[in-house]
């Protein structure tokens, strides 16, 4: 790569001698559009996972699948036979327990390796590349933003290597204020670092392909002045050390083409995303290593708080648009698994390190919250049913696909077998046996079920279900620290079985709610891509009694149905019923601060990272609490401009060369907004005087900014 470096020598030249708030000279890097039809047949750069996990993994979740199919069999077979609507059953019980089987097996795997596992190696000391630390933002708020990006460029800092390090702010809001206020938050703390921080901020006039074009657009325009890109979340939080290490095994391993870390959650307070929080610290490790165990250099890529080789992702992951209109068709949403297995094709190593320390990320507060994020997901997923097939793939990138795909499709085949399983037994209950069938018989025909076994099978499914729980508990209770910091044998006892409980109340929720987004995927209806809300704080009654009513009515039908046709069968499904007619408060609650907060005072659903936290999360704190102050996210975007015209300067500078408009074409929004503009003689105190598209337009026109600052105040 002596083009690149010869670039990145340049590059650092003109660097330090830019003070402007400007990116730096422009490093093209070509990135082709790959085609999933023809692969390329690339010499390997090492194997994929060690063949007795992936035999351990994919065989032990063989063989519980075929025991559990056999075993629901013979609970439906009592009678020497089977209705057409009991196999139906026994399809969906076996797709239903192979998914949590793979898991089982998996999280076995991890357990073990964790149990061995040693203390990390030493701290690296020297690097020789240079490293891009890219976040890309979408309509967040500026202060908490960029608090964490200057506490992670401190930290680095602190290290003695920063100079290896470049950091970009690539911004793709489409909110005038929200794009004011990244302005605003980026010159400040540009001026607080010096010129010397190798800090710059780009905005996209469209954001094309969302969070992917923004990526690559990156590349393409920068790419080749760096060996690798660190690409971030907003709500990314990693030490130096962390990036440093990330950076050293990029390093010592030249054929790798990503490496993942395992961020783990912090500063959640609401009741959901504490739920969250101490599941991802509790359960998340022992999973995370079976994955990374059984996966190998096959691994996969979560989208963010991972280090990515320029060159590789150059040269294979150019995303091409599905064939065909949204909801299955057009630009890929879940980018991130199609670049994994593209990188991994072109025979990069694709590797996650899942107990390196200092990776950090947040959580949606609120099941809401959560349905909404998981809705983009849900399309995303779905849509690899049109590259699970691509040729070339490594077999272990199909399959993390088709994990993917399961974990939204195991919703729907759930509330099925929920239906069938009612109707077999309103039949039996209700429907008159067939006493005179085609086939001569001495008994009539009709669905019976063998209760023993059935009661066995149910604590078999269970059991594989809970486990991973359980394995991750013991792992805490065997950590002295860990166990100490999450309040104690006693408490973290506790904390677990609370959990448990919730869990098991919100899972009929969220069962259903995945299968409405399935279904409206399926019809055809497409879910766009609206900005995360990642402060806490709850949400109005009214929204969450809209959004969960028909999950109410649904569990009230249920429970009286079940009820009507035996006690046993409302008893057996109480735990669904249950979690559906208390959706509303459930939901409300989910939310709440104070609830989060109650059981924290109380040592419940405790992390170590609670106990001790992080420094790099208390400095991000207290950065995001003076930028809050400055109110950076409270100020109209014009009104900002207007009152400070070197911003308005600044802004300008950074607008992209304007290009010479088709004639005829005519742009309403920036019509409008010129007329406007025209007409006014002092700044109208109303907002709503431009609308947000119009106020959008009068951005990226510097003749109109020019107006702008020459109106007289109001």
């Amino acid at each position: 790569m002596s083009q690149t470096a010869q670039i990145a020598r340049d590059v650092a030249s003109a660097l330090a001698l830019a003070p402007a708030p400007a990116m730096p000279a422009r490093a093209p890097l070509a990135m082709p559009v790959q085609d999933l039809h023809a692969a390329p047949k690339p010499a390997r750069r090492g194997g994929g996972g060690p063949l007795p996990a992936r035999l351990f993994v994919f065989g032990g979740a063989l063989l519980l699948t075929a025991y559990g199919a056999w075993q629901m069999y013979e609970v439906i077979s009592v009678s020497g036979g089977a209705t057409w609507l009991q196999y139906l059953l026994l399809v969906l019980f076996v797709l239903n327990f192979s998914w949590i089987a793979l898991a089982f097996t998996g999280a076995l795997v991890g357990f073990v390796t964790l149990l061995r596992s040693g203390a990390a190696g030493p701290m690296p000391t020297r690097l020789s590349t240079r490293t891009a630390v890219v976040m890309p933002v979408y309509n967040e708020g500026s202060a908490r933003v960029f608090a964490g990006l200057q506490a992670m460029h401190e930290s680095v800092a602190a290290t003695g290597l920063g100079a290896h390090f470049d950091w970009f702010v690539l911004s793709d809001s489409t909110q005038a204020d929200a794009w004011v206020a990244e302005e605003r938050a980026f010159r400040q703390l540009r001026e607080e670092l010096g010129p010397e921080a190798r800090l710059y901020y780009r905005h996209r006039e469209k954001n094309h392909h969302r969070k992917a074009g923004n990526i690559a657009g990156f590349v393409t325009g920068w790419g080749a002045a760096y060996d690798h890109m660190l690409v971030l979340d907003a709500d990314s939080l990693l030490t130096g050390e962390c990036i440093l290490r990330l950076t050293a095994a990029m390093e010592a391993d030249p054929d790798a083409g990503i490496v993942q870390s395992l961020p783990l959650i912090i500063n959640r307070n609401t009741l959901f995303a504490r739920l969250q929080q101490f599941a991802a610290r509790i359960y998340g490790p022992v999973i995370a290593t079976g994955l990374s165990v059984w996966s190998g250099r096959d691994g996969n890529y979560w989208g963010h708080n991972a280090i990515i080789r320029m060159q590789a992702f150059a040269e294979a992951a150019g995303l091409p648009d599905l064939k065909g209109s949204p909801p299955f068709g057009g630009h890929i949403l879940s980018h991130d698994f199609v670049e994994a297995a593209l990188i991994r094709r072109a025979g990069w190593g694709v590797t996650m390190l899942p107990r390196l320390a200092g990776s950090y990320e947040e959580s949606p507060p609120s099941l809401i919250d959560l349905s909404v994020r998981d809705r983009r997901w849900a399309q995303g997923n779905l849509q690899h049913a049109r590259v699970i097939g691509a040729a070339g793939l490594a077999p272990a990138s199909r399959q993390h696909f088709a994990t993917g795909i399961a974990g939204y499709v195991a919703s729907p085949l759930w509330l099925a077998q929920l239906v069938i399983g009612l109707i077999i037994v309103l039949q039996t209950a209700w429907v008159r046996p067939e006493y005179f069938s085609a086939e001569f018989g001495l008994y009539p025909v009709w669905p019976r079920f063998d209760p023993v076994r059935a009661l066995q099978l149910f604590a078999l499914t269970m059991g594989i279900l809970l486990a991973p729980k359980f394995l991750g508990l013991i792992l805490a209770f065997l950590d002295a620290r860990i166990r100490q910091a999450s309040g104690g044998a006693g408490r973290l006892t506790l904390s677990f079985l609370i959990e448990i409980l919730l869990s098991a109340l919100i899972a009929p929720i969220a069962m259903v709610v995945q299968s409405g987004a399935v279904f409206q995927i399926l019809a055809g209806r497409d879910t766009g891509w609206n900005p995360q809300r990642r402060d806490d704080g709850s949400i109005p009654l009214a929204d969450i009694v809209r959004r969960h009513r028909w999950h109410t009515a649904l569990g009230i039908v249920t429970g009286i149905g079940a009820f009507a046709i035996a006690t046993s069968l409302f008893l057996w499904m109480s735990p669904t019923i249950l979690g559906l007619v208390l959706a509303i408060p459930l939901s409300w609650a989910s939310g709440q601060l104070a609830l989060g907060l109650a059981l924290k005072r109380r040592g419940l659903l405790l992390t170590p990272e609670e106990e001790t936290p992080p420094p790099i999360a208390l400095r991000a704190g207290e950065l995001a609490a003076r930028n809050a102050a400055r109110g950076f996210d409270d100020a109209d975007a014009l009104a900002a401009l207007h009152a400070d015209p070197e911003l308005a300067r600044d802004h300008a500078a950074m607008l992209p060369e304007g290009r010479a408009r088709p004639r005829g074409q005519i742009d309403p929004d920036h019509t409008l907004a010129r007329a406007k503009i025209v007409e006014a003689e002092t700044l109208p105190e109303a907002q709503g005087w431009l609308t947000p598209k119009e106020r959008f337009a009068l951005l990226h026109d510097r003749a109109l900014l020019d107006q702008l600052i020459r109106l007289r105040p109001a």
